[in-house]
């Protein structure tokens, strides 16, 4: 009798490995956060949309045009063996810089709101910046499942166009994008092993100090606000009483789906950097924890990914995918919330923006690929018990 006869059906092999279905619980939560935010960008967009003399459902349907083009990167890279990825790093990498260039130094970089993030080409826009958090993750996982070692001229080329990423990054302005790239490459190294976590948290307060004088002076004006918005409730701290009063108004059960006021133009970014708030308002408390219980499900599920990983690589990469839209999310909500200092960044899955949503698709599809154990075959299954 053949080994293959002993396999459960939903296995498969490939390559003289034992491939696993991708994790399904991954799969059902990334759907949850997904058809949330369809539903979110229709309430809280619809609106903006009419004032604009668009049609209500006009983020919505891009939303989803770029949900259709993530859905099919997400099945691609479920399907496409993640330890392939790897070589690809530094053309990745250096194929986001160009991109970076292009935005900042072409007439192709759209500017919106005093900042230049967008690339237009055509009839496509979108934000390279968001293509830096894949880059960066596949880099570090590259070089870091080896070995650690920092001052390693083989390494110096990533590290010094890493650098000019977040320089460019930073130009554009985007110092929540920067912030993210350089925790998540952080904790990368860390947990290959590089650093301990008390140096870390040391690196981080130095960090943050040796950036403070390079700080533009509305991002110094954001935590002078955030620590009293009153100061200037007109201005600077319009968006984080908005957003505060939208959570009063939600209370523990939420005024309803579709029923929120501060989408009504009191909530400026209420379909893109605050839309958990309009979420806060129409379902309440229960709204907002089903959606943090969403995202820490996810979290864990990628981390017992990385857990099983066979590799190294497939480790820190896992790794990485799962702190970044992490991290990201709580970033997100805590802005929302005024537990940070106001910054520029959409809730993963969720908020509007197309560039991210395809992006941390896409992301998924590797974890998910990941997440199919690879056990590699030495000899027939239950050979003894044909041999009785």
């Amino acid at each position: 009798m053949s080994y293959r006869k002993e396999l459960p059906n939903n296995f498969t092999e490939e390559n003289g490995y034992i491939i696993s279905p991708p994790d399904r619980t991954l799969i059902i939560v990334t759907i949850f956060l997904v058809v949330i935010g369809i539903m979110a960008i229709f309430s809280a967009g619809s609106s903006k949309a009419v004032i604009e003399g668009l049609s209500p459902v006009h983020y919505t349907l891009r939303q989803f045009i770029w949900l259709i083009i993530g859905v099919i990167g997400a099945v691609f890279f479920t399907r496409h063996d993640y330890k392939k990825l790897e070589k690809w790093s530094m053309s990745f990498v250096f194929f986001v810089l160009i991109l970076l260039l292009l935005v900042q130094f072409t007439p192709l970089g759209l500017t919106v709101n005093a900042a230049k993030r967008w690339l237009v080409i055509g009839p496509l826009q979108f934000q390279p910046s968001e293509f830096a958090k894949p880059a960066a993750i596949l880099m570090f996982a590259h070089l870091f499942s080896k070995d650690t070692k920092i001052f390693d001229p083989k390494k110096m080329p990533y590290f010094i166009m890493f650098l000019f990423i977040l320089l460019l990054v930073y130009k554009q302005p985007n110092l929540s994008m920067v912030i993210l790239l350089f925790v998540t490459s952080s904790v990368i190294f860390y947990m290959a092993g590089g650093i301990k976590a008390i140096n870390m948290t040391i690196l981080y307060i130095m960090g943050a100090f040796a950036i403070a004088p390079f700080m533009k002076d509305y991002q110094m004006q954001r935590i002078h606000v955030w620590l009293n918005p009153n100061t200037d409730p007109h201005n600077a701290g319009y968006n984080i009483i908005q957003s505060l009063v939208a959570f009063a108004g939600g209370g523990f059960f939420g005024v309803g789906y579709g029923n929120s006021k501060q989408k009504l133009q009191w909530l400026p970014e209420g379909h893109t950097d605050f839309i958990f708030s309009v979420i806060a308002e129409e379902f309440g408390f229960l709204g907002c924890f089903f959606i943090i219980c969403l995202f820490f499900m996810f979290v864990h599920r990628g981390f017992v990914i990385a857990l099983r990983s066979p590799d190294m690589f497939g480790k820190l990469l896992s790794i990485g995918i799962t702190f970044s839209i992490g991290f990201q999310a709580l970033m997100n909500m805590a802005v929302a919330s005024a537990a940070v200092p106001a910054t520029g960044i959409p809730l993963p899955f969720i908020s509007y923006g197309g560039s991210s949503l395809a992006v941390s698709l896409c992301m998924l599809g590797v974890l998910l690929n990941i997440s199919k154990k690879r056990v590699q075959r030495i000899r027939p299954y239950n050979v003894q018990r044909y041999m009785q």
